[in-house]
């Protein structure tokens, strides 16, 4: 039996689509906010996801962000805007498949048994390396060099820089981290993320006091540097000492 996480504010159309669903033999869960969504979605482990991209707590698309960064789970998302912007947003984000409220609740279900049976199809796994001048990171075996030294990377060391790597440019909050690395940790203190970020930096810059990649956004929290370079010119970005 299929396991579909459905993650919507509305409650009156989450009833009825459980219904729905479960008249056709899937099972449900339901959450009406992003980071209850979240912790669904890490605990459950769902075979689908329906996603409504205006929650609380946490919105859709950084969701979807966040669920597309740590498993492959088909995402199909809701949306009452009429904008093929934010339809547009959400597919770069990795999602699946989307529909614009209101719907057919039966296209709806033609939907979900079409990601279903795509996502049941064996893929074979890939090697993923993420690497920027002398750093490399192996994803698929966890393991990370500084040139030709194998760097020792706590797990959350390790995530961490995955994280800020896969969104190198970006800046990226204290809670966007949070949220991601240490997952159902969430609540823990923010001032987590700087310690583990001062840690990583020890490893990977060649002067920690000076770093060339890893780069603290003043009140917001950090950002991998596009290029090794960008961290000369100034930016308003200042490592945290």
């Amino acid at each position: 039996m299929a396991k579909i996480l459905l993650l919507d504010i509305d409650t009156a159309l989450c009833a009825a689509l459980r219904g729905k669903l479960e008249r056709e033999g899937y099972s449900t869960l339901i959450a009406h906010d992003g980071l209850r969504g979240l912790e669904l979605a890490r605990m459950a482990r769902p075979d689908l996801i329906i996603l409504e991209t205006q929650l609380p707590q946490i919105d859709g698309f950084t969701v979807c962000r966040i669920l597309r960064f740590e498993s492959d789970v088909p995402i199909l998302m809701l949306t009452a805007i009429q904008d093929e912007a934010a339809r547009v947003r959400g597919l770069d984000l990795g999602a699946d498949d989307y529909v614009i409220k209101p719907f057919l609740p039966d296209e709806l279900l033609a939907r979900v048994r079409a990601l279903l049976r795509r996502s049941a199809r064996p893929i074979r796994p890939q090697r993923e390396l993420l690497s920027v001048e002398n750093l490399l990171l192996d994803t698929a075996n966890r393991r990370a060099f500084r040139g030709d030294q194998e760097l020792r990377l706590a797990q959350k060391e390790f995530d961490l820089l995955a994280c800020l790597l896969h969104n190198r440019g970006v800046a990226l909050s204290r809670d966007f981290l949070l949220a991601h690395v240490w997952g159902d940790d969430f609540k823990t203190d923010a001032r987590t993320v700087d310690v583990h970020i001062r840690w990583l930096r020890a490893k990977i810059e060649a002067d920690p006091a000076h770093p060339r990649y890893i780069c603290t956004v003043r009140g917001l929290g950090y950002r991998f540097a596009e290029t090794a370079d960008e961290l000369r010119a100034d930016h308003g970005l200042r490592a945290v000492r």
